[in-house]
């Protein structure tokens, strides 16, 4: 393997934009790695890991960005390098208004030439981006900051800042939310209405907002926070702040807070705060116990589907649907499915996109199959840094996913491969259309050895995204795919074939004890 690197001299490009860059080179033939990054200590640490930091990259500095790929031939990666500048450069026939826009060079000077923005979207390294978020709050913008390792005490002073200012401070980590009708980060083409969201996490705030507006209703305003914002030490600041203003947002009917667990302590701060508003309040805290929630006189939802149906019952006047958690489901699809397995074959491995999907799938399989049980499942959330060590994030670049469910269909015991599609801004443009090759192989592989497996998954989106959402599930449809219109109802149809799958080996033991 063959690794080369040049170095851009001063030059800062979006996150975002640079994965998809390593996408698209990771696509080309003969290239097997590819990483676009700032030269910080970390970021060159990371290219150490994932095998990328070529000679070429040693003496970067922090202001430089840095384009390494792996090859099996020096001509390939050669061309790769070559594509990724003109990338950079915007050329490769590229004209779009993200190469011919305005590039100012301090807040200041977009400020200046905009006049009226009252948002910054911050997304320069982890190193910089604090001091770049300070001035744009004492501008007196409000900011979402899409960049990660930032240290939590800056985040503390960023959002104290941001309070005492009347601002909202969005992040660090901050990856989705919609501010009158303009989506930031990961979000989606939703309808606007009268629901505001809080959100402590990305993809259960996607999930919400796309289920509202499949069920016809519509968001006022959906505000994320940041994976940290609900740690002890940051005290849900800006969830509290969030919340007050949707309280005095004459535009918001109903206010849903969504959330993987949060401390002990700030849960039940953020829940003292919601219950005395005048606003109806749905809460989501995945895995929480919704007896706390109910005595404050808020409405507790243990899945995402279940918070957007009684924030849209709520804003609708209809009659609130009675809470319950996760339930087991019984269709002749999942019958057949089960009646396919082969003896040894009982467990569901997931591999998400999604971080806060795939804690909810956790969350419904344990609640059905029980904690014991639950413990044999494997749900991997494949967005975490663990994976995506120099590789694009799997909403952008299915080829990690791909090879994983290629793996765990080699696993003898393996009954239900789970998965999510987010759609939306900056994902993938065809998720769906990227999945079926990896899909129809693994069904190859176990078939080869006398086994089928089921591939159960959802699509978190619209049919107002870029992707389409009916398209995409009728791309896996046709792929064979067991299809759910919620992540829960994915997950609850996972646990079913697991129990079902469980129960008929049960029985082939008994069967054969009694002969």
């Amino acid at each position: 393997m063959k690794v080369q690197a040049r170095v851009v001299k001063n030059s800062y490009r979006d996150s975002v934009e640079l994965m998809r860059i390593a996408a698209e080179l990771e696509g080309l033939a003969g290239v097997t790695r590819a990483g676009l990054v700032m030269a910080t200590p970390a970021n060159r640490e990371v290219l150490a890991e994932a095998g990328l930091l070529a000679d070429a990259a040693m003496d970067a500095g922090p202001n430089d960005l840095v384009v390494a790929v792996a090859s099996d031939e020096v001509e390939a990666g050669e061309a790769a390098l070559d594509l990724a500048a003109a990338r950079l450069a915007g050329t490769a026939g590229e004209t779009s208004a993200a190469t011919t826009r305005t590039q100012w060079r301090t807040i200041a000077e977009g400020l200046a030439d905009l006049g009226g923005a009252d948002v910054a979207l911050i997304s320069t390294p982890g190193t910089y981006a604090t001091a770049e978020a300070l001035k744009a709050l004492k501008h007196g913008l409000n900011v979402f900051l899409f960049s990660d390792n930032v240290p939590i005490e800056d985040e503390i002073e960023l959002k104290s800042l941001a309070v005492e200012r009347g601002l909202l401070m969005m992040g660090p980590d901050c990856g989705t939310a919609i501010l009158d009708g303009i989506p930031l980060g990961f979000a989606n083409a939703v309808r606007r209405g009268r629901i505001g969201l809080v959100g402590a996490s990305g993809t259960g705030l996607q999930q919400v907002s796309c289920l509202i507006d499949l069920a016809g209703s519509g968001i006022s305003q959906a505000i994320g926070v940041g994976g940290r914002d609900l740690d002890a030490r940051v005290g849900g600041r800006m969830m509290l702040a969030a919340l007050r203003r949707l309280d005095a947002d004459p535009g918001t009917d109903v206010v849903v807070l969504i959330s993987k667990p949060p401390a002990p302590d700030v849960a039940r701060a953020v829940l003292r705060a919601a219950g005395a508003l005048r606003t109806p309040i749905v809460v989501n805290f995945l895995g929480g116990d919704p007896a706390i929630v109910r005595e404050l006189g808020l409405l507790p939802a243990s899945t995402f589907e279940a918070a957007a149906a009684t924030a849209v019952a709520l804003a609708s006047g209809r009659p609130i649907p009675e809470a319950s958690g996760p339930a087991m489901v019984s269709t002749p699809a999942i019958s057949e499915a089960v009646a396919a397995l082969r003896p040894g074959q009982w467990r569901v491995r997931g591999l998400f996109a999604g971080g806060s999907l795939a804690g909810e799938a956790k969350v419904v399989i344990r609640s059905i199959l029980g904690e014991d049980a639950a413990k044999g499942h494997e749900i991997l959330d494949l967005g975490d840094d663990e994976y995506t060590v120099g590789r694009p994030h799997p909403m952008i670049d299915t080829r990690l996913r791909n090879e994983r469910i290629a793996d765990v269909a080699d696993d003898p015991s393996t009954a239900v491969i789970l998965l999510d599609l987010v759609l939306g801004y900056g994902a993938h443009p065809d998720p769906a259309g990227a999945l079926v090759p990896a899909i129809g192989e693994a069904r190859a592989r176990a078939a080869r050895s006398g086994r089928s497996i089921v591939i159960a998954a959802s699509v978190c989106g619209t049919d107002s995204d870029v992707q389409g959402r009916s398209a995409q599930e009728a791309t896996l449809a046709a792929a064979g795919v067991l299809l759910a219109p919620s992540n829960a109802r994915a997950a609850s149809i996972a646990a079913a074939i697991a129990m079902g799958a469980a129960e008929a080996d049960a029985g082939s033991l008994r069967s054969a004890v009694v002969t």
